[in-house]
């Protein structure tokens, strides 16, 4: 066999040799960086997922404690109708945290972004509600008693979205993403089930109120559980 040194001169032999080399050391420097943006990028996923757990766990406790028994609810929206309370209610929306990272909130596990945006666009919506009630109470008892029970039902909403959200963030933050598949498959099964259940007997409802005077809602379910995980 002929030495390789006889085929080509030594200038060539080095270039070829030097260039190797430096293949190898950019081959190694792009290993490098992906696995360091890899590493950032978890620590920036983990830190956006614990400010947005934190800041969800402790409005969600406020929100259990302000939603009302069934029968405090009715009086409450009682008192609303005949004008002898005029209901304060909160207007910020405490989504600090959240509007600081809305930027970011891609960078998040697909399987999370859809129940944090859920319970902080029910917060939105209970903060619009919340001024525009102030605004008609003195004008129009009635329609801020409908309001009223709108936002007590969006209240509820809320606390159910904030308790998935805070059990998804968990979950997702423990690095059991198995897990965190297989609720989001067990809830879509359960949600379709619920749904299957219920849907008859609102359809029934739906039906009763267009045929009569049309007035008041459907009755069909709006709660954030069953828009979670699509």
């Amino acid at each position: 066999m002929i030495p390789l040194e006889n085929l080509v001169s030594p200038q060539v032999l080095q270039a070829v040799v030097a260039g190797v080399v430096v293949a190898t050391g950019w081959l190694v420097a792009a290993a490098q960086n992906r696995r360091r943006d890899d590493r950032l990028r978890r620590s920036r996923e983990e830190d956006i997922q614990r400010a947005l757990l934190a800041e969800i766990r402790a409005y969600v406790v406020a929100l259990e404690l302000q939603v009302p028994s069934p029968e405090d609810a009715a009086s409450l929206i009682e008192s609303v109708r005949s004008g002898a309370v005029v209901p304060i209610l909160p207007q910020e929306v405490n989504d600090r945290i959240f509007a600081a990272l809305i930027a970011e909130i891609h960078v998040l596990p697909a399987p999370v972004i859809d129940p944090v945006v859920i319970y902080y666009r029910l917060l939105s919506v209970m903060s619009a509600l919340a001024r525009e009630l102030r605004r008609i109470v003195r004008q129009d008892s009635q329609k801020a008693a409908r309001m009223m029970e709108d936002y007590l039902s969006l209240s509820a909403q809320a606390r159910d979205a904030g308790f998935e959200a805070i059990t998804v963030l968990t979950v997702s933050l423990q690095g059991s993403g198995e897990t965190l598949e297989r609720m989001i498959a067990e809830g879509r099964e359960a949600r379709a089930r619920e749904i299957a259940q219920r849907l008859p007997a609102e359809l029934d409802q739906l039906r009763a109120g267009l045929g009569g005077s049309g007035a008041g809602s459907s009755g069909l379910s709006t709660r954030a559980s069953d828009r979670s995980f699509r």
